[in-house]
């Protein structure tokens, strides 16, 4: 059992809030993690795609107000949307009773139609954590932990596999699964092959803006409808949109926003890519290695920070922008290997966004200067400073 580092934040919004909401993408551990919280919480579990459970739902408001001591894991909430309008009513009454946190744990795997329900009625009772996969602060931060964990992603059921077979299955089975049921299960009707083409195309353009006017001809269909796609895979937690920084306005920017496959196993399945020789030797590895930086930045980014990337016209670029909760700027390059070279822009892009801190994360271990206050340094170094600036 892996000690996922969002528990504490998951324990400290319990204790503050009367509903939590642990969104992320299926099979990422939601579950696993709610009945470790459950071993020292009075509490009451409840699938919502088991009928079992569901039947214990059929009359909500008499099954809850029996449990009404107790914290009340509701999983799967996403496919009992209209129970959300229940939940604010009885949390309601209990603050009358003086209970004011620890009531519901709801946990989602379709960030969407379960934010859009909770917002419109649990307003101001209600705290949102986004769980990720694993990152390597707990696989271990060994250049051989972070390798494995960049080949077979953050899945634990794809990171933990006995052998690279055994990875492979899981991974193609959670696509096909994801294609197959949960997306029609949500009431999109988009073909499987169809999505997982433009799935695909969306590996092969990792951490790039995307032309929707080629991909739509590609897929046979219109710009609209790719866009449409798109924002599915995005609001699903398959895919990361990650916006242009637009300050500054005396530039000509791009302002097209990047996509990356949230996953890095999943990309790798996607593109066929079966072990980490076949990926060293893939023109995908530098981007590959991009968005594994991206996604472990963003399994531990402070609560409010903002990220975006930057690149004007001209091609000058800084890979991720983090603006943090209290203004200051982070621009982070992301770069393969351990001698990697510096565009010698670099400096000056950094301040036309006005950056106070000035990172090239590579792949070697240690942290040093380079010069003009810029910091080479390693992953695990900059997740511990993004971790030390919320304390």
């Amino acid at each position: 059992m892996l000690e996922r580092w969002v528990l504490n934040r998951l324990k400290i919004s319990i204790d503050h809030y009367p509903a939590v909401a642990l969104l992320g993408v299926r099979q990422v551990g939601k579950t696993t993690l709610a009945r470790v919280l459950a071993e020292d919480i009075k509490s009451v579990y409840l699938d919502l795609e088991f009928p079992k459970d569901l039947a214990r739902l059929k009359d909500p408001t008499t099954f809850l107000e029996s449990h009404n001591d107790k914290l009340i894991i509701l999983d799967e909430i996403q496919h009992m949307p209209d129970i959300f309008l229940i939940l604010r009513g009885l949390i309601d009454q209990n603050r009358w009773k003086g209970r004011n946190a620890g009531q519901f744990l709801i946990l989602g795997s379709a960030s969407m139609d379960l934010l859009r329900q909770s917002t419109e009625s649990l307003a101001g009772r209600i705290s949102y954590i986004e769980m990720t996969g694993l990152n390597i602060m707990e696989t271990g931060d060994s250049r051989k932990d972070i390798q494995n964990l960049w080949m077979w992603g953050g899945f634990p059921n794809s990171y933990l596999a006995e052998d690279n077979e055994m990875s492979i299955d899981w991974l193609e089975n959670l696509i096909k699964t994801y294609l197959e049921r949960d997306i029609p299960q949500l009431g999109f009707k988009i073909p499987a092959v169809r999505l997982r083409r433009l799935w695909t195309m969306l590996a092969h353009l990792q951490g790039e803006t995307v032309n929707y006017s080629k991909l739509a001809s590609n897929l046979e269909v219109d710009s609209k409808t790719v866009s449409n796609y798109i924002d599915i895979l995005t609001d699903l937690l398959l895919v990361r949109r990650i916006e242009p920084w637009y300050a500054n306005v005396k530039k000509r920017l791009i302002k097209s926003p990047r996509f990356y496959v949230r996953d890095s196993g999943v990309l790798h399945r996607l593109l066929g890519i079966d072990s980490y020789n076949m990926l060293l030797s893939n023109p995908i590895l530098g981007k590959s290695w991009e968005g594994f930086v991206v996604e472990n930045i963003h399994s531990v980014i402070p609560r409010f920070a903002e990220t975006y990337f930057y690149r004007t016209a001209v091609g000058a670029e800084v890979d991720l922008v983090i603006k943090m909760p209290n203004s200051e700027i982070w621009a982070v390059e992301i770069k393969f290997g351990v001698a990697p070279k510096l565009g010698k822009h670099f400096n000056q892009t950094c301040n036309d966004l006005g950056a106070t801190h000035k990172f090239v994360v590579y792949g070697g271990d240690d942290e040093f200067p380079i010069g003009d206050n810029i910091r080479m340094i390693s992953l695990p170094k900059i997740m511990e400073k993004l971790i030390a600036a919320q304390s």
